[in-house]
């Protein structure tokens, strides 16, 4: 039995999130430090930052300081009827979003890969959302679906030039850019309505429809699945702290379902990525699907997971009298029952303790 409370922040988080991996069935997943450069070259549109450290081998290959672990993951994965399910806490070598420097950066994630089927997808998301409660109670998920919001533009007709701008305008939730390509005429007002309808985040999906009105065939299957996960993470209970937001899905090129991405209090930046990522297995000639996440734990050191109200359990006042064996006895007694003991010199009162003993353990009022 692991005592949690000797784990600091990032490791009592990877220890809750590989035990809730371990319950749904997630195998561990072990990367090599070192893969091939050209490989990540090939697929640098998926990577977080493209910028790879990298150094050549004794043989004149060069190869990559791993700056992605999915990538990892599809490059070793067998195609088969089946799914396979796997978990990983891995350092990964990538630019930093806030100092803009390479930073080692630990992660811990799932992906699900091969005939992924709408349980699957449901499967991964409940378990985005229980690895942001592992994490801290205050947090929101915010969750759109890549093929609904591509089938949706592409109905509309757009230039090309013109479907990038609107496409960009949409990820940045700027309805005013929307509303100046109205104004030139860029765009029409049906365009600029679906664009806007886009931007705003929503509750549930018939604030959606109201929205969006009637859509194609294509983008009605993709929205019915969106709403299938939905109704899914209701009937779980989970729906307060989901929002719907579709301008998560334009900046993700890969991604061709449920997109979704984490935040919890206290941290600015997304602690938690990831959706079904189909084109990218077929970018890489996988017949199969693929779903899943990661957790960015970078930035966790600076945040209280847990806010325990008490610096020790126990504090030892020691006594001149009384031998450094003695306390030391009297430590290993008090602390056979869990609990923390901290020896001081004398009282302190910036700390805090359930209570306080003196040398030989007796209570001290």
């Amino acid at each position: 039995m692991i005592d949690e409370k000797i784990l600091n922040n990032v490791e009592l988080a990877i220890f809750k999130l590989r035990s809730l991996y371990n319950a749904y069935g997630y195998s561990q997943y072990k990367m090599s430090k070192f893969e091939e450069y050209d490989y990540y070259v090939k697929n640098k549109d998926f990577l977080i930052s493209d910028r790879i450290i990298t150094f050549t081998d004794t043989n004149g290959k060069l190869l990559a300081l791993k700056p992605d672990v999915t990538l990892s993951i599809i490059k070793q994965v067998s195609e088969s009827n089946s799914v396979q399910k796997l978990y990983y806490n891995e350092n990964v070598y990538r630019v930093s979003g806030e100092s803009h420097k390479f930073k080692e950066i630990m992660q811990t994630g799932l992906e699900c890969v091969g005939k992924i089927g709408i349980y699957e997808i449901c499967e991964v998301t409940a378990l985005a959302i229980k690895s942001l409660e592992c994490i801290d109670e205050n947090y929101q998920l915010d969750i759109s679906h890549a093929g609904f919001v591509q089938a949706l533009l592409k109905e509309q007709g757009f230039e090309k030039e013109t479907e990038e701008k609107v496409s960009e305008y949409i990820s940045a939730k700027n309805s005013g850019g929307i509303n100046k390509l109205l104004e030139k005429g860029e765009i029409n007002e049906t365009q600029a309505k679906i664009a806007n309808a886009l931007i705003v985040n929503y509750k549930n999906c018939a604030q959606v429809l109201e929205a969006v009105g009637e859509v194609g065939q294509e983008a009605k299957n993709a929205f019915d699945e969106f709403c299938r996960v939905l109704d899914c993470i209701g009937d779980l209970g989970k729906s307060e702290n989901v929002n719907i937001n579709f301008s998560l899905a334009n900046n993700m090129s890969y991604y061709s379902g449920i997109v979704f991405k984490g935040y919890i209090q206290g941290i600015p930046t997304g602690v938690l990525s990831g959706g079904q990522y189909d084109k990218l297995m077929k970018k890489l000639k996988k017949d199969a699907s693929a779903v899943g996440f990661a957790v960015y734990l970078d930035g966790f050191e600076r945040h209280k997971l847990s806010n325990p109200e008490f610096d020790a359990d126990v504090v030892l006042i020691k006594d001149a009298s009384v031998s450094s064996a003695e306390i030391l006895k009297t430590v290993e007694e008090l602390s056979k029952n869990g609990e923390s003991v901290l020896v001081l010199d004398k009282a302190d009162s910036k700390i805090k303790s359930r209570r306080t003993v003196d040398a030989l353990g007796r209570e001290i009022k």
